[in-house]
């Protein structure tokens, strides 16, 4: 029967228009709904929501001698024999998790998409599964989460995804080898456990031992069952499956989703880190940080609403709405889109810190949205003193802007211009619209014909010269960035 599987994978993937080689692959084309959604919604909700201690690696870190999670599980639930990571199972009961409440909060913190996590490190999936038992419909809550959730997203005109980080399952749980605990039970393909073979010291594409040839079928086996039965619009793989043993069955999955996708009419795309795909197969990924410039490329950042987990633990560090709104002014003047994180409890309620970030966030794109949604990065994406970082994990800090730190967006006739910190006295000049007797040398020589800053009904005053565009008002005052709209004659 699993052979059969294969063979049918291997046949749509070769059946076209894609097929399983970069030049192939290569071919494809960011969706447009992407492209104009902007903001989304990533949801990290599962087992190791149960405990809420550490983080979403708990799993793993309480198998690690002299971990702090490790002295924690043996303190709160007991030695690791008489209580291991799989008695979470019973306790996770989702006694308060209602769909359509999540999606009516995304809806209304202005996300376009969502992308729950189907299946974590930890190997428990949160959905119908044949594959294992170990899933959310046959175990625990005994309810298809992510059926329920892609059901609940799109009755509310969200684009429904989801994610899978099976990949680093290989080793996972390897640390319960190492001593008398549930990990060292026998195992066998389909177990919750299974394989937990040696972590790497040192994490590399070519890092030993390598995934088996019968650990990649039953992660292509699983990833295919979330498209045939699911079919996400956005399928986000985590880090590691940049590993060379991947490299063969991430093509012929790729093939097989993009032919899938095809078929049914639905444009969809494969997000991706660490260049684990050929640059141009899929959507670029920057995890917890962005680019400090603008790129010719559509590209995403995820990152979280706190910044020491991705699930909800009982000591979040969050982030303020403010800052959020900050990240993803600067990620969508650059072309890119800003995946927020936010971690339920395991109950399945939204944390009160995650819903205020929301709504802070949804307040603000519901006055400022025309500026965000279907827009385009313009010539020049930002201007200003304050320096960006390049590169994943940046986001622990918020930068320091300055009232001359500005970032542009364009759309239909209009150039928007986001100022980042709004000045007191209301004086604004943005140097980049400065008018050049050089006529060459100016990079804006547009007709202006009207601004107004959005969510205000005062009528600014302005005027251009060689420094730049002067904008005065006078009852304008916010603590959050403000926009505003240059309508081009």
């Amino acid at each position: 029967m699993e052979q059969e599987e294969l063979k049918r994978i291997s046949q749509v993937a070769q059946e076209g228009p894609y097929i399983p080689e970069w030049d192939s692959l290569g071919q494809f084309q960011v969706p447009k709904w992407f492209r104009d959604a902007k903001f989304g919604i990533f949801i990290h909700w599962g087992l190791y929501s149960i405990p809420a201690h550490g983080n979403e690696w708990y799993s793993r870190n309480m198998y690690r001698k002299g971990s702090e999670e490790w002295e924690y599980h043996r303190k709160v639930y007991g030695d690791q024999t008489k209580f291991g990571y799989k008695d979470f199972i019973p306790l996770f009961r989702a006694e308060k998790f209602d769909p359509d409440q999540w999606a009516q909060l995304i809806k209304e913190a202005g996300a376009r998409y969502a992308v729950p996590v189907a299946e974590h490190h930890d190997g428990f999936q949160m959905y119908k599964s044949r594959i294992s038992r170990f899933n959310a419909y046959d175990m625990g809550p005994c309810r298809d989460i992510l059926g329920e959730l892609k059901t609940a997203f799109e009755a509310k005109g969200l684009q429904f995804g989801t994610s899978s980080h099976r990949a680093e399952h290989w080793f996972f749980m390897s640390h319960g080898k190492g001593f008398d605990s549930d990990v060292r039970e026998p195992m066998k393909r389909g177990d919750f456990y299974w394989p937990a073979m040696p972590e790497p010291e040192h994490f590399d594409l070519y890092s030993t031992p390598a995934p088996s040839e019968e650990y990649l079928e039953d992660w292509l086996l699983r990833t295919v069952e979330l498209i045939d039965c699911y079919m996400p619009k956005i399928l986000y793989f985590d880090w590691w499956i940049q590993h060379q043993a991947f490299k063969p069955y991430l093509k012929l999955l790729t093939a097989y989703y993009y032919n899938r996708a095809e078929k049914l009419g639905k444009p969809a795309a494969v997000c991706y880190k660490h260049d684990a795909l050929m640059f141009g197969s899929g959507i670029v990924d920057m995890e917890r940080g962005k680019f400090a410039e603008v790129q010719p490329f559509y590209w995403q950042t995820d990152t979280a609403a706190a910044r020491n987990s991705w699930c909800y633990i009982d000591s979040l560090d969050y982030k303020s709405g403010r800052e959020i709104i900050l990240n993803l002014i600067d990620v969508v003047s650059k072309n890119g889109n800003l995946l927020l994180n936010i971690g339920p409890k395991g109950d399945g309620s939204i944390a009160p810190g995650d819903q205020k970030i929301l709504r802070e966030v949804g307040d603000w794109l519901h006055t400022n949205g025309e500026a965000v949604y279907g827009s385009r990065p313009w010539k020049r994406a930002a201007e200003g003193p304050t320096i960006e970082k390049t590169g994943m994990f940046t986001d622990q800090s918020c930068p320091e802007y300055t009232k001359e730190d500005f970032r542009f967006t364009v759309k239909g006739g209009s150039l928007y211009v986001f100022a980042l910190v709004y000045p007191e006295d209301g004086k604004l000049l943005i140097r980049s619209l400065a008018e050049e007797e050089d006529f060459d040398g100016n990079l804006f020589k547009g007709i202006i014909q009207e601004i107004s800053i959005l969510g205000f009904p005062e009528k600014p005053q302005w005027h251009r010269d060689r420094q730049g565009l002067h904008i005065s008002t006078g009852t304008v005052r916010t603590d959050l960035p403000a926009v505003i709209k240059i309508e081009i004659q």
